[in-house]
């Protein structure tokens, strides 16, 4: 029924279980811990989904040029970025926009037709929900 263990074996696997034990909820307390400075809530990140051909990459360049990017924060209801300020609703549109314009690299074919985008003010993560339709781009072919 009992297994043996030897003592310094059993010491040895007690610690892995404490480091890694302790290593997660660092990582948990860090994670959950108010992201808020005096300034507003930071842009943490921006998630993309929805997208097949399009590359993440691209997306996500567009959306930082409308202002949604490291360095840039929220305060009430204003998008603050280090060269100017912007009502939250216009910032959200311009990166609506911005991730419509999105191409297929080396092509000028723009297959997103539809684009939600989604800020949380509590963490700083925009969340954009992308569509893409390949059915109606026009792609011109020269031969």
């Amino acid at each position: 029924m009992f297994i043996k263990v030897r003592r310094d074996t059993l010491i040895i696997l007690m610690l892995a279980f404490i480091l890694i034990t302790s290593g997660r909820l660092m990582s948990y307390m860090s994670y959950a811990s108010s992201t808020e400075t005096e300034q507003g809530i930071p842009i943490a990140g921006v998630i993309v989904k929805g997208n097949d051909i399009v590359p993440t990459d691209s997306i996500r360049t567009n959306i930082a040029n409308v202002g949604f990017r490291t360095g840039s924060y929220i305060q009430g209801d204003t998008l603050i970025t280090n060269k100017r300020k912007v009502p939250l609703n216009e910032a959200l549109e311009n990166a609506r926009q911005a991730a419509m314009l999105s191409t297929v690299p080396g092509t000028k074919a723009t297959p997103i037709k539809a684009v939600d985008v989604k800020l949380d003010k509590q963490t700083g993560i925009l969340t954009v929900n992308v569509i893409e339709d390949f059915s109606t781009v026009e792609i011109n072919q020269n031969g």
